[in-house]
């Protein structure tokens, strides 16, 4: 736990899925929110099929999903959400001419029937 799923258009080129999954890591990390940095599962999908309203302007956006466990305060959450729009935001260079827009959405996760198991744990430095 946590698990962040983020899904942005296809017509941003200039987006690194991968540097922007391991920054967005790194934030939940650095939020002391979690027990270990492992237990935070991120994955990006490129949405090949999109519309952003009816308009004809190019339109983009980037979108976070990060499910927690339930039980956190509002303003804990509120703080991870401003933290990731905050990652998303200093990405990359938006491409000129094209209205991007930037999501988080934080999803509580039922605490009582979440269920986990780690197979092939190994220790890391050893």
């Amino acid at each position: 736990m946590p698990h962040l799923h983020m899904e942005y258009t296809a017509n941003l080129p200039q987006l690194n899925a991968d540097v922007a999954l391991i920054r967005l890591n790194n934030t939940l990390v650095g939020s002391g929110q979690f027990a270990a940095e492992s237990d935070i599962k991120s994955r990006a999908i490129k949405v090949e099929t999109f519309k952003v309203g009816t308009a004809m302007g190019e339109r983009a956006f980037v979108y976070i999903k990060l499910s927690l466990l339930s039980g956190r305060a509002p303003e804990v959450k509120k703080q991870l959400s401003q933290s990731l729009l905050a990652v998303l935001q200093d990405l990359c260079e938006w491409p000129a001419g094209v209205d991007v827009q930037l999501a988080v959405e934080l999803v509580d996760m039922d605490r009582e029937s979440y269920s986990k198991a780690v197979i092939g744990h190994t220790v890391v430095g050893q």
